[in-house]
């Protein structure tokens, strides 16, 4: 159990609470069931889950080797995976559910030396979104939170003025925010020193080129086209881009994409 957890367990016994520790590696499927075995006999129900294990093999992609990019993987999206599979039925029983993925901005901007971290962050974007649309039925809210904290993994990457700002329990209410009986679901929420935002994946509405045999080039010179954001939207769903296609290519559907 790490000093952070401790401490959080201590401030939940302190507030009259009851916190119990459980050691093991997220990516045992048999110790993580194991885990929620025992805390289903203890407290009888799961209501949120908070997927925040990580790991850093930081380096180029020329330098790493696969194996480092696999075990970060590994820890990271499929770590998320198996906490989450360990309690979705459950939560889809109770019809109630809280889940957090904590994604990046290196996931969602990209920084160098992290490929293996960045693909693992965004590939947890890419869970939540599925999962919040399966998990809607039963009121099982899937989120990410894109922390920037002054943890063991920021230490020699800032100058420490900024890390004195970029306190842990700043990020705090944007975790609660996500995990209340009134929480968003598919929201990317960013935080740090104490700010928040958002985060949307948008589609333009760009250009229909057709089959011609100078496709490829026409879309070249529209490139600027293709680039304008006037109109772009937040798809719901991974049909909304085909519907845009569709309409664009002269087929009349209702609704908007």
């Amino acid at each position: 159990m790490t000093a952070a957890a401790q401490a959080v367990a201590r401030e939940i016994v302190a507030e009259g609470g009851e916190a119990q520790a459980a050691v093991a590696s997220v990516t045992d499927v048999e110790a993580i069931e194991a885990i929620v075995r025992g805390t289903l006999a203890r407290w009888g129900r799961v209501d949120i889950l908070v997927n925040n294990a990580g790991i850093l093999r930081d380096k180029s992609f020329a330098k790493m080797n696969l194996d480092d990019f696999r075990l970060v993987l590994d820890v990271h999206l499929l770590g998320a995976a198996i906490c989450t599979k360990a309690v979705w039925e459950m939560m889809q029983r109770q019809r109630y559910g809280r889940v957090v993925m904590t994604a990046s901005s290196s996931g969602l901007y990209g920084n160098f030396g992290q490929a293996g971290y960045s693909a693992a962050k965004m590939g947890l974007v890419g869970l939540m979104n599925t999962l919040a649309i399966e998990g809607r039925k039963h009121d099982i809210r899937v989120n990410c939170l894109a922390p920037t904290a002054s943890t063991q993994m920021l230490d020699g990457l800032l100058p420490p003025e900024h890390l004195a700002l970029l306190q842990p329990d700043l990020v705090s209410p944007g975790l609660l925010a996500l995990v209340r009986d009134d929480a968003p679901s598919k929201t990317i929420l960013a935080a740090g020193a104490g700010s928040f935002e958002v985060n949307y994946a948008t589609l333009t509405r760009g250009v229909h080129i057709g089959d011609g045999a100078d496709a490829a080039e026409q879309l070249v010179d529209r490139w600027a086209d293709l680039l304008d954001r006037e109109g772009e939207f937040v798809p719901t769903e991974c049909f909304a881009q085909s519907r845009l296609e569709l309409i664009k290519a002269g087929l009349e559907l209702e609704g908007a994409p």
